[in-house]
């Protein structure tokens, strides 16, 4: 005779029917939605409604009769208004400008604030705290104050930099057509070197101390400790840095604004976002929608580029 009890002895309220979660697991789904229905209700009004909203304004297109005066008639455009903008040479234009200071610019900026966060890493830097304030107080300072402040550095008649030039016989014209990008990149890596310079310090200190040592009694030098070592380890962080760099590139306007009022020569389409916002101000808000849209699919397919490449260069090695 078996001394086990029967399965049928086994109460069913003991064990939750299959495929079906226990009334804890309930509790613990409805306390985690509790937690998270604030941020989705946030996250939906304020972040996929407008982009929602932006992708239905851009599949249409106004149109007005006689000398504008009547309200405009609506109608469904499709991809009409993405042909006309990728065919529009200003707006192509704008896109490849700005592909092209990010281009030079962000590898500077990312270089230099590599450089300057070994500098501030190494043993034998003084004064650490003081050059990590230095270094970070442009980017401290409201980007419309240091936009104001360059646009009177470059400013024909108030520049004391072609003021120093014209004293050596050089005619130097910062607000020239020519000038116009490298002043722009100039404005944005003067700006944005402290904050990525901190975001790769934070990286490096957090390396242990021990590698370092053990480097250097092998004979290793202060040069190759940095190259071999701390640049492969803060390897993430300069990818995060790159990928903020192109987003914030694509998003290039405050200097160009600023930089208009001494460079007339500067055109109001000269970014992306200034092309939408030159749209917004004619009235065409399905156009500037439609803009929008295609920046935003550009830097898109830029940053998980990169992540993609990135990634695929670290499963190579």
């Amino acid at each position: 005779m078996s001394l086990s009890a029967p399965a049928a002895a086994v109460p069913r309220a003991a064990a939750a029917p299959p495929g079906r979660p226990s009334r804890h697991g309930w509790r613990r789904a409805r306390t985690a939605w509790l937690f998270l229905t604030p941020f989705a209700a946030l996250f939906t009004c304020l972040y996929l409604a407008p982009i929602g909203y932006t992708l239905y304004q851009s599949l249409y297109e106004q149109h007005r009769s006689g000398l504008g005066l009547a309200e405009p008639t609506t109608s469904f455009a499709g991809l009409g208004n993405y042909l006309t903008a990728l065919g529009d040479e200003t707006f192509r234009g704008s896109l490849l400008r700005v592909l092209l200071i990010g281009a030079v610019q962000v590898p500077v900026m990312l270089g230099l604030a590599l450089g300057l966060a070994l500098l501030l890493d190494a043993k034998q830097t003084m004064f650490k705290r003081f050059f990590r304030l230095a270094y970070f107080l442009p980017y401290a300072l409201p980007g419309v104050i240091g936009a104001i402040m360059w646009s009177f550095l470059v400013a024909p008649r108030l520049s004391p930099i072609s003021a120093a030039a014209s004293r050596l016989g050089l005619n130097l014209d910062l607000t020239s057509d020519g000038m116009l990008a490298p002043v722009i990149g100039n404005m944005l890596t003067w700006g944005w070197t402290g904050y990525n310079m901190l975001i790769i310090y934070a990286a490096l200190q957090a390396i242990p101390a021990e590698l370092s040592e053990a480097a250097r009694m092998d004979g290793c030098s202060a040069f190759g400790i940095a190259w071999r070592i701390k640049v492969p380890m803060v390897r993430p962080a300069l990818v995060l840095t790159t990928v903020f760099s192109v987003i914030g590139t694509a998003q290039l306007y405050n200097e160009p604004s600023i930089l208009h009022n001494v460079a007339p020569n500067l055109s109001s389409d000269y970014t992306p976002i200034a092309a939408a916002y030159s749209a917004v101000n004619a009235g065409n808000f399905n156009y500037a929608a439609t803009q929008s849209v295609i920046l935003a699919l550009l830097t898109l397919v830029l940053s998980f580029g990169f992540l993609k490449f990135v990634q695929r260069r670290g499963s190579a090695l």
